[in-house]
């Protein structure tokens, strides 16, 4: 066998762990850490803590706008959801002071 084509997992003695990353796309693995915030990340963390504390909602939203998860594209939907809380919060807020006030 020629020692050009081996793999790093095949180099690996037995009984111990070897990284396995992609030789192509060697960015493959940095999703391999966990997310922020407890491992939820930071737009499901923060839709969480927005029914607390709703300017969170709209914090996310600027991260979102602000093309954050292009550095980690799972955080996306979470993200997402808290702009959509955000938008959903706002429209009940006009409403309310619309009639409130009319």
């Amino acid at each position: 066998m020629d020692p050009k084509h081996l793999t790093e997992a095949v180099e690996q003695k037995n009984g111990e762990y070897a990284l396995i990353r992609d030789a192509e796309i060697p960015q493959l693995s940095i999703y391999d850490k966990p997310l922020p915030c407890f491992g939820c990340g930071i737009g499901w963390f923060s839709l969480l803590l927005g029914f607390v504390f709703p300017l969170m909602w709209y914090y996310a939203t600027i991260l979102y706008f602000g093309n954050y998860y292009l550095k980690d594209p799972r955080e996306r939907a979470g993200l997402a959801a808290s702009a959509i809380a955000a938008l959903i919060c706002t429209i009940a807020l006009i409403i309310t002071i619309a009639i409130l006030v009319f």
